[in-house]
């Protein structure tokens, strides 16, 4: 996925090098470049940012489970 973001990039580097102005030049390397890239870079992210915030929370709960002690066969005491 990043190399077909890293050859868009450089594709609308060289479309905004032969644009007659700076202006035009960097307007359009970050509408046509940077702002659909990086909307493509945070959709296709969803899962990966999903799935990573979903093991950091068992993990959460498995330390918390881990810190307290096993009562699973304790007696009454008499």
């Amino acid at each position: 996925m990043y190399i077909v973001a890293i050859a868009w990039l450089y594709v609308t580097v060289l479309m905004a090098a032969t644009e007659p102005s700076l202006v035009a030049g960097i307007l359009t390397f970050v509408f046509y470049g940077l702002l659909p890239c990086a909307l493509l870079l945070w959709l296709f992210g969803t899962p990966q940012r999903r799935r990573h915030k979903l093991a950091q929370e068992k993990a959460a709960l498995l330390q918390e489970k881990l810190g307290e002690p096993d009562r699973s066969n304790a007696k009454h005491d008499q």
